[in-house]
């Protein structure tokens, strides 16, 4: 079956033989069906050739910075809704919020443990394998979401959002005209896994108004409280 293969098939983008053996051994005996790239050109390939579930990417790269290749992975169409975790011994806040403005789903700090790995890498895979129950098609003045397609348009043209993007305008959309604080658009987007702070949220929202076009103005700030979709 295809489309059961994909659902467990992982590309791990990690130089380190013996962490990427490592990896490989554990997602494997997790039922994982595993490919490896020590390089970020590789991975990318990989990637794209393989429609992979989700991609486990590291930083610190031979030929590529990792954020060069988290940025390939969401400008190409085929990679664009594919979860991926960084693991990395960049530790610091700054290096973390900028990873989730480029769309990361989830981090782990080096050193950590396998076992927490695979744990992260089922969590996530339940999030984005099982689409919230929703209409068809929402229209909302200029804007069309297709929550169970994962599209938006304005006026009749497609938007390309990240994941993190689209959920975060599908929780604004869903909060029917009512205010969501960043903690709770934290929890519906993250599930509470993003870094401390409201920066992550509040530059997720420019960049989601900006693609939006002109009918980001729907989406409404109010000051010291949070955002508000409303047309």
């Amino acid at each position: 079956m295809p489309a059961e293969t994909e659902a467990r098939r992982i590309v791990v983008i990690e130089d380190e033989p013996d962490l990427a053996r490592a990896l490989e051994f554990n997602l494997r005996a997790a039922g994982f069906e595993v490919h490896l790239a020590s390089t970020g050109r590789e991975g990318l390939r990989l990637a794209s050739l393989l429609a992979p579930a989700l991609v486990t990417l590291d930083l610190m790269l031979p030929d590529l910075a990792g954020t060069d290749v988290c940025r390939a992975l969401r400008a190409a169409p085929a990679t664009r809704a594919v979860p991926i975790i960084v693991v990395s011994a960049r530790a610091d806040e700054i290096d973390r919020v900028v990873l989730f403005e480029l769309g990361v789903d989830d981090y782990v700090a080096k050193p950590f443990s396998t076992r927490e790995l695979v744990l992260r890498v089922l969590a996530l895979l339940r999030r984005t394998s099982v689409p919230p129950p929703a209409p068809s098609a929402l229209r909302l003045g200029l804007l069309e979401l297709d929550p169970s397609g994962h599209r938006a348009r304005v006026e009749g043209r497609l938007v390309a959002l990240t994941l993190i993007e689209f959920r975060l305008l599908h929780a604004l959309t869903s909060a029917e005209g009512e205010v969501r604080t960043r903690e709770q658009l934290a929890a519906d987007v993250w599930q509470g896994r993003m870094p401390a702070g409201s920066r992550t949220i509040d530059t997720h929202i420019k960049g989601l108004r900006q693609k939006l076009g002109p009918a980001g103005v729907y989406i409404r700030t109010l000051r010291g409280v949070g955002y508000r979709f409303a047309v």
